[in-house]
């Protein structure tokens, strides 16, 4: 136990559930340098981009229920925070899946203030 608490107070690993979707909000809009969108976090969530996909191909407009990955089937829990307690609750996590969503829909990753539009947009939905 004394291990735990010495590696967690000198920045041991995250732990699950170590933040809230408004503190990832902050982080991405400090990053951003500059305020979130809703709309403009609406409007990203369901464009094409160019591509095949849009995050609204896996997570519904508005992904307020269960997505599907169109290839391999997967179910997928809602993306908004008010239908899932979960999302976004974990830093590690949210890095991850923004990373390769982002990939998958854009061909690269996305910035801060695209990452910081599209939450606001999820936290926004009730």
């Amino acid at each position: 136990m004394a291990a735990l608490v010495a590696a967690l107070l000198v920045g041991g690993p995250v732990l699950a559930a170590d933040t809230t979707p408004a503190d990832q909000l902050k982080r991405w809009t400090v990053e951003a340098g500059a305020p979130a969108s809703v709309e403009r976090g609406k409007v990203f969530f369901n464009s094409r981009h160019g591509g095949e996909w849009s995050c609204a191909s896996c997570h519904n407009t508005p992904p307020t229920t269960e997505g599907k990955h169109p290839n391999t089937g997967k179910v997928i829990p809602p993306l908004a925070p008010s239908f899932n307690a979960k999302t976004f609750t974990d830093v590690a996590k949210a890095d991850k899946w923004f990373r390769r969503n982002c990939n998958d829909v854009l061909k690269r990753e996305c910035t801060a203030p695209e990452k910081a539009d599209v939450l606001a947009y999820l936290i926004n939905l009730k």
